[in-house]
């Protein structure tokens, strides 16, 4: 079989990468996609990084056992923690996730930005080398994401209390007139309706989704693996424990045609 019409593999410790599988359908609609929510295993952010190499290696396992010709680690947490090891380790191109800090800093007015991320994406070397690289001229205000993985996975953003939290938690950072909001976690963005609500109008909220597409669409053609003839793809869900919340979140983004397993 032709290498460019197996499918691109995607995974998450959940359904946060939904946000970038959603933007991938639809900028490459001629590739198949598997998806891996590793949902026994969610959160990732307080795990240690020996323990998030361990479980994203044996997701990629899978994923390459299904043929998959490139991996995006939809994942912000398991980026930072594995993606050095799982390059090291698996000769199949990854895709991975970094804080859109440059375009944050290159367009502040204010010069005055933030970060929302899990602990663990903090701590990774590619958060670090980003800031150092391209924040020398702003000033770079973080804030852990408490609770909001807990959730988008629990299926309360429309929650009155999610409102009120989020308003709490972006305080500091309105306080520190920062005019753009970058979303270092993939489960972020199905928050950015509520955000929007409760930052004020001047604040820019970036989603990295869009800039991961474009980097896998440029990965793919370098390696000649675009798929080259169209016929209708395929899109296989996987789910590592209960896939109720990864169902629900589907039928709320997308119309098109899937199958969803639990392993």
């Amino acid at each position: 079989m032709d290498k460019n019409n197996f499918p691109v593999g995607v995974f998450d410790s959940g359904i946060g990468g939904l946000t970038v599988w959603k933007d991938l359908v639809a900028d490459l609609p001629n590739e198949s996609v598997i998806y891996y929510a590793d949902s026994a295993n969610c959160p990732y952010g307080p795990r240690k990084q020996e323990e998030i190499i361990q479980l994203a290696s044996k997701v990629v396992d899978f994923l390459i056992s299904e043929n998959c010709k490139i991996i995006i680690v939809a994942c912000n947490t398991a980026t930072a923690a594995a993606i050095d090891f799982l390059r090291s380790k698996y000769s199949v191109p990854f895709i991975g996730m970094e804080p859109a800090v440059k375009p944050a800093a290159l367009n502040s007015k204010t010069k005055s930005i933030a970060v929302l991320a899990t602990e663990g994406t903090f701590n990774g070397k590619l958060y670090t080398e980003t800031s150092r690289k391209y924040a020398k001229d702003v000033v770079l205000n973080i804030k852990v994401g408490d609770k909001l993985v807990d959730i988008v996975e629990k299926g309360l953003i429309n929650d009155p209390s999610t409102k009120s939290h989020l308003a709490a938690l972006v305080k500091t950072l309105i306080d520190e007139n920062i005019d753009h909001l970058v979303l270092g976690c993939t489960h972020f963005p199905f928050l950015t309706e509520v955000l929007t609500e409760v930052l004020p109008p001047n604040i820019r909220i970036i989603d990295p989704a869009p800039a991961v597409v474009q980097q896998t669409k440029k990965i793919l053609e370098m390696n000649d693996l675009t798929k080259k003839e169209f016929s209708n793809p395929e899109y296989r869900f996987y789910s590592s424990g209960n896939s109720y919340t990864l169902k629900n979140m589907l039928k709320e983004i997308t119309d098109l045609k899937y199958e969803i397993y639990e392993l």
